[in-house]
């Protein structure tokens, strides 16, 4: 169980974003602690009143709304009733167990989650003291939650690291089974809230991923003057669709304003994770002597990255962006080393389609790839390549290749006694 809490000024807002969510079909309340009456015949006024009534008793302190969300892994299914336990437990044990709270359960994204929204002012009109309250009572109260219910460790090995993002899909919107609008936002606000991108470049390679990009404009249009930003849905082949819907339209509100204050703050949270992605991609790399670019995308997926790679009219490789999904960071390949830009993957992958590909000699009674008539490894986005050119791309084996080398070795020395 991963728990996040975001510490704001208005729970309007945060009622306003559950309240929207349970309208158009993508959550429902599943319990209301410390309202009276029958929470099902209740209005968005009269639950919002609940909360005035207490944040009123403490005008002085302005920042006062918590917005909670406790998110399961994706192997998990959970009850409603298991659900209600899990919030209870957790708001008890983080010192909220005497404050009203309302529980939403989402079903937007492809993991179970629940969104908690409460006040910090007690009903004596004192505050609850919040600094360091994630990781001096959320934490704990994970993972004892964890134990209790039997759940799936955050930082196990068991535990599915998968984007938890469910990607537009343009042929529902096509077909008007899903609103544009709604299918854009889910997407959107998932990605500013979870990923840690510092340009404009980088949250589009996030977006694309997810079927959505957000465009500026030309560069001298009006729009890109004045800063505007308008997003769009993209069909399987990347182009767009649909019509694009301005960035202030959403209730998120990712306009370029908004997403720069993000790129700042990006640069210091994504550095503690920078060593292990490139770890990670040394991992595949370290495999191959050379590798086709749809090998070198394939292999990095299975360990939960995505690499873009940017090209001109003319084919030509200008820049790589890696994707770590694992731990929801953004970075160029030039930003990793030197050993990472588009420039050094490209001096190291074949120029053609099909080619042998030879694994190091190093351990080479150990196959990085699942041998034909495995199950291949879940992967962390849809596939994007079919895995029929894996005898391709693996050539011969080696122990056909060793015998042919040696006997081009005893060639030379024969010519050499000469």
């Amino acid at each position: 169980m991963v728990a996040k809490i975001v510490i704001g000024k208005s729970i309007r807002g945060i009622l306003h974003y559950n309240e929207h969510k349970v309208a158009a079909g993508e959550a429902q309340l599943i319990l209301a602690s410390g309202f009276a009456g029958e929470i099902e015949q209740m209005d968005f006024q009269q639950k919002m009143q609940r909360f005035r009534h207490l944040t009123q008793l403490k005008p002085s302190v302005k920042t006062n709304a918590l917005h909670i969300s406790l998110n399961f892994d994706a192997s998990e299914k959970i009850d409603n009733t298991k659900m209600q336990q899990i919030a209870l437990t957790y708001m008890e044990r983080i010192g909220f167990g005497e404050q009203p709270f309302l529980v939403y359960r989402h079903n937007d994204v492809a993991h179970q989650h629940i969104h908690i929204a409460t006040t910090s002012i007690r009903r004596n009109g004192e505050p609850i003291n919040l600094y360091n309250i994630g990781r001096e009572m959320s934490e704990p109260a994970r993972k004892s939650i964890e134990k209790e219910f039997n759940l799936v460790i955050a930082e196990s090995k068991q535990s599915r690291q998968e984007p938890g993002i469910k990607p537009a899909d343009p042929e529902k919107v096509k077909y008007g089974c899903l609103p544009t609008k709604r299918a854009i936002s889910n997407v959107v606000t998932a990605v500013m809230n979870s990923y840690k991108f510092t340009s404009l470049a980088e949250y589009n390679a996030v977006l694309k991923q997810f079927n959505i990009i957000a465009d500026r404009g030309n560069e001298e249009s009006e729009m890109f003057r004045k800063k505007g930003l308008l997003y769009s849905m993209l069909d399987q082949q990347g182009n767009k669709i649909g019509v694009p819907i301005k960035a202030s339209a959403f209730y998120s509100k990712p306009t370029l304003h908004n997403l720069e204050k993000k790129f700042e703050q990006n640069h210091e949270k994504r550095k503690p994770y920078k060593q292990e992605l490139i770890t990670r991609i040394e991992q595949v790399l370290s495999r191959y002597e050379r590798l086709t670019q749809a090998t070198l995308i394939a292999e990095l997926r299975k360990q939960g990255i995505s690499l873009t790679l940017r090209q001109n009219g003319q084919g030509f490789v200008y820049g790589a962006t890696f994707i770590d999904h694992r731990n929801k960071t953004v970075f160029n390949g030039s930003d990793l080393g030197k050993a990472y830009s588009a420039k050094a993957l490209t001096d190291r992958m074949d120029t053609t389609d099909k080619v042998k590909t030879y694994l190091k000699a190093q351990q080479p009674q150990k196959s990085y790839l699942k041998h034909q008539g495995q199950q291949s490894a879940k992967t962390y986005l849809e596939p994007t390549a079919a895995t029929s050119y894996l005898n391709d791309l693996l050539g011969r084996p080696q122990t056909e290749a060793i015998p042919s080398l040696a006997r081009k070795k005893k060639k030379r020395k024969k010519s050499i006694t000469r």
